[in-house]
């Protein structure tokens, strides 16, 4: 069963710090020649460093990312938003109103409410970016023969 890739992915979430980045970055590293990729969130917060960190454990460099909200966005012709949190949902929804798109909820643990040592916390960060992996590649497989 051969699986047609949409043209334009957004990623949305609360902060556009942590979640969406990452299910960015994960997706422009599997697709990115393929799939136009962004994200946003309902605020705009400065990424965060574990994701950083966590990212750069799979080779995958989000240093140069930049929050922004639903009202930055400079392309609003998606054709799948994919929300990562209750209140990015909500936004979401509200795009369907000007624009064809299809709305996915894929509730997604938000890994900076963990307190805890810094190795507790990478753990939290390093759960929601498999978790994340796992989805994308279920979500947007890849030819047999491709390896990641």
């Amino acid at each position: 069963m051969e699986t047609t890739l949409p043209g334009a992915v957004l990623f949305s979430c609360t902060q556009n710090s942590i979640r969406s980045p990452m299910a960015e970055g994960l997706l422009k590293d599997l697709h990115g020649t393929e799939i136009y990729v962004d994200s946003v969130g309902v605020r705009a917060l400065e990424v965060n460093g574990f994701a950083i960190e966590v990212m750069a454990e799979l080779g995958i460099d989000i240093t140069k990312h930049k929050a922004k909200t639903f009202d930055d966005l400079e392309d609003s012709s998606f054709d799948l938003v994919i929300s990562l949190s209750p209140h990015a949902q909500h936004k979401a929804v509200e795009l369907t109103r000007f624009m064809a798109c299809e709305v996915e909820f894929w509730h997604t643990f938000d890994p900076s409410v963990i307190d805890g040592s810094r190795d507790v916390r990478l753990d939290a960060y390093r759960a929601v970016r498999d978790e994340l992996k796992k989805r994308i590649l279920e979500r947007f497989p890849v030819a047999q023969n491709f390896e990641i």
